[in-house]
């Protein structure tokens, strides 16, 4: 079997531990560690996913030819190596491993803790220039002390945990713990300012975002109680790197130890090379054998399971839906995206408002089924190949598109359904499908007419009067133009009313038959919504 899918390593990565991609046939794994610029670029070019660490970096302009490329995948969690803003613009899912090198990052953080508060690096420079100084370098206890947290996520909780083995309190900032996982680990939350006023030590480990960058500035640590030491091994630019060199050469802090800096490699003159107080590593945290070897095997997996299964779980740019959940929700997910073409093409003018109602099904599979109904919504102007499940929210932000969304009961003896409606200029187009079985989707409303219609292929949507004669010149039309009726629904309100009628079609009507339709007597508009074999979730 000829691969299917084409890797790029392109970055050193344990190629033991890419098993989930080198042992299955589907996959061609190329290895070309160390590009940049245009060859980079180049070697992107024809390839369904990337594998990069943190010494490649992906920028804009290395995915100006990536046509082909659905997935960037980082060994690690970090991804300020890659412009994830980019690839979210071109539907390229970035994927990380974040379990991986969790106890090497812990680990590395607790072990530049002790350091600093028994002062082993000073100690270790004083015995090596011949001096037996034991005076100088009286430590503190870690024991009765209290840390502070900034972050309790997968490397946060180890490090509580080992906190508390050696008799530490522990106080932490993070406003997405919920209060029993605190209870849990032992862990008292506070507002950050709080954290780092109480902290005789304080570690920090959150993403750098625009949100945490500087997070830790000039007058946070004005707030740190005498004496305190700082220990960051999560992401340079967190902590203010030229408010922390005062706060040690004044004595605000007792000492700092850093793994990450704003510019890596740091430079040879730069200012934290030249304290005392401070220890100094070189992006350590997952160097280690046993880290490197978990988070190329984990990455390999996500990789593997978003190009083979849709498993999206470990993408920082899409909601977070699994291979196994996202094969059941498939057909749901895929009515939402049917429903949101359908209401794109009923619409007289560009959409301007989208929102997406879920009644029944998991609560979870809301956050996915919204990007979807965006997919079929703009699929009309944008074309099937510009939007897709990772940049369809974007795509719609960015035209101004406002998105609501709500979850309800389920309606007495049905199914889950899912209500979309548009606004396009002063009108409310509202359609509904519901899943029969789980399976067996249905379009079940436009507006206020009820239906029950297969959605696939060709519909032609009518608007008539209610009176004799109209159903039978509409397939008296469409016989003599060669097309042939699979369905013929018609709804109404009241008898001699207005009525709605969906027709499914063998084949799309020309726009001359299109123009034949409006002509009829009692025809009042026509619409055509081309589904194909499906308007497709992904």
């Amino acid at each position: 079997m000829s691969a299917r899918w084409r890797v790029l390593v392109a970055d050193a990565i344990d190629r033991s531990a890419l098993g989930p991609l080198t042992e299955d046939s589907r996959f061609e794994v190329v290895d070309a560690p160390g590009l940049s610029g245009d060859r980079l670029a180049g070697a992107m070019e024809n390839v369904d996913a990337v594998l990069v660490r943190s010494a490649t970096k992906i920028t804009r302009d290395s995915l100006a030819r990536a046509d082909r490329l659905s997935v960037i995948g980082r060994a690690g969690v970090g991804v300020d190596t890659i412009d994830v803003e980019a690839a979210t613009e071109r539907g390229i899912a970035v994927l990380t491993a974040p379990s991986g090198n969790t106890i090497s990052a812990a680990e590395l953080t607790f072990a530049l803790l002790l350091a600093l508060v028994r002062r082993v690096a000073a100690a270790d420079r004083s015995m090596k220039a011949g001096a037996w100084d034991r005076k100088h370098f009286t430590g503190t206890e870690l024991y009765g002390k209290t840390l502070g947290l900034v972050g309790a996520g997968r490397i946060g909780s180890e490090v509580a945990r080992r906190a508390r083995a050696f008799g530490m309190r522990v106080v932490a900032f993070d406003p997405y713990l919920a209060a029993e996982r605190a209870a849990e680990l032992e862990i008292e939350l506070a507002p950050l300012d709080q954290v780092i006023a109480r902290a005789d030590a304080i570690t920090v480990h959150v993403p750098l975002t625009e949100a945490t960058h500087g997070l830790i500035d000039r007058a946070m640590l004005a707030r740190a109680k005498p004496g305190a030491v700082l220990v960051n091994c999560a992401r340079g630019g967190i902590v203010e790197e030229a408010a922390l060199v005062d706060a040690l050469r004044d004595g605000r802090l007792a000492g700092a130890a850093l793994d990450v800096y704003e510019q890596e490699p740091l430079p040879a003159d730069h200012p934290l090379r030249t304290l005392d107080t401070l220890l100094l590593t070189p992006h350590l945290g997952a160097s280690t054998a046993e880290a490197q070897r978990n988070v190329a095997l984990e990455i390999a997996d996500a990789v593997r399971g978003a190009l083979a299964d849709g498993d999206l779980s470990r993408a920082v740019n899409a909601p977070a839906v699994g291979g196994d959940e996202m094969r059941r929700a498939s057909p749901l997910l895929t009515l939402g995206a049917t429903l949101g073409v359908i209401a794109s093409a009923l619409a007289d003018a560009p959409v301007r408002e989208v929102e997406v109602v879920l009644a029944g099904g998991a609560p979870r599979l809301l956050r996915p089924l919204v990007p979807c109904v965006l997919v079929g919504v703009l699929r009309s102007t944008l074309g099937a190949e510009r939007v897709n499940f990772v940049n369809a929210a974007w795509l719609a932000k960015g035209r101004g598109i406002t998105v609501t969304q709500a979850q309800r009961e389920p309606h007495v003896d049905a199914g889950d359904q899912i209500e979309v409606r548009v606004r396009a200029g002063d009108a409310v187009t509202l359609v509904a499908g519901a899943m029969l079985a789980q399976h067996h989707p249905r379009l079940v409303r436009i507006g206020d007419y009820r239906l029950d219609v297969v959605p696939h292929g060709t519909l032609v949507v009518l608007r008539n009067r209610d009176v004799p004669g109209v159903i039978g010149r509409v397939g008296t039309l469409l016989g003599e133009a060669g097309i042939n009726i699979g369905e013929y629904h018609q709804a109404r309100l009241a008898a001699g009313g207005d009525a709605l009628a969906v027709v499914n079609v063998d084949a799309p009507l020309s726009a001359a038959v299109i123009a034949d339709l409006r002509t009829l007597p009692g025809v009042t508009d026509v619409r055509q919504v081309d589904l194909g074999d499906g308007a497709g979730a992904r």
